[in-house]
């Protein structure tokens, strides 16, 4: 027999379901935001490459909007990869962010070290995932969040559970997940951690001013 847990997790994502399709039944479905207005150089970083995204890629996260870029901070690195899926509507339960808990490790990267940080912005405190993991020798650090019009949400269940209270409260269930990644050179974890904090820094608040409030 199922024990207490799966019990109480099937009857969470019922009741979740249940009270998004009923709370959404007049949604307001935001206008997408324009990525590509998001600014291409803030805080010593500069965008250097935007990332292609190909259709069979698109086709499987269903988002809205994607976005992928590359940045580097002037005068001597490191490059940190920004990537952001955006979706207007989680109504139906088809389309929704897909956790890093899943697709880095079926990518073939490896968790070595989970846990989540506080990070201080100038559009208020986060918190986010983070990540080291590694892959035949690549190591990289990875923070991700997911982000709403009302709040950042680290954890997965987090993010269900205001998805439904959201919903009922404003009529809207457009989310983004964000994630950053910074390669780590050898011996330089400290180093790479503080990039991807200070990109996630600076970042954060353009996103927040460039997402439908």
């Amino acid at each position: 027999m199922p024990d207490r847990r799966t019990i109480l997790v099937v009857a969470f994502l019922a009741v979740q379901a249940g009270a998004i399709y009923w709370a959404a039944a007049g949604e307001h479905v935001p206008t997408p935001p324009d990525l590509t207005k998001l600014a291409p150089q803030f805080g010593g970083w500069v965008q250097v490459r935007q990332e292609p995204i190909d259709a069979g890629t698109r086709s499987q996260l269903g988002a809205d909007r994607l976005l992928s870029r590359s940045y580097f901070h002037v005068p001597a690195g490191p490059f940190a990869n920004l990537f952001v899926a955006w979706f207007g509507s989680q109504r139906d339960g088809t389309r929704q962010p897909h956790s890093p808990k899943v697709c880095l490790p079926g990518n073939g990267w490896i968790p070595e070290v989970a846990g989540e940080v506080r990070i201080d912005t100038a559009a208020g405190a986060i918190t986010v995932n983070r990540y080291v993991i590694s892959n035949r020798g690549a190591r990289a650090i990875v923070l991700y969040w997911y982000q709403t019009p009302r709040r950042v949400i680290a954890s997965e269940w987090g993010a269900k559970f205001w998805l439904a209270a959201d919903a009922l409260r404003d009529k809207r269930t457009d989310t983004a997940i964000v994630r950053v990644a910074v390669a780590i050179p050898p011996g330089q974890d400290a180093l790479a951690t503080a990039a991807a904090e200070a990109f996630a820094r600076q970042i954060y608040p353009l996103l927040r001013a460039t997402f439908p409030r």
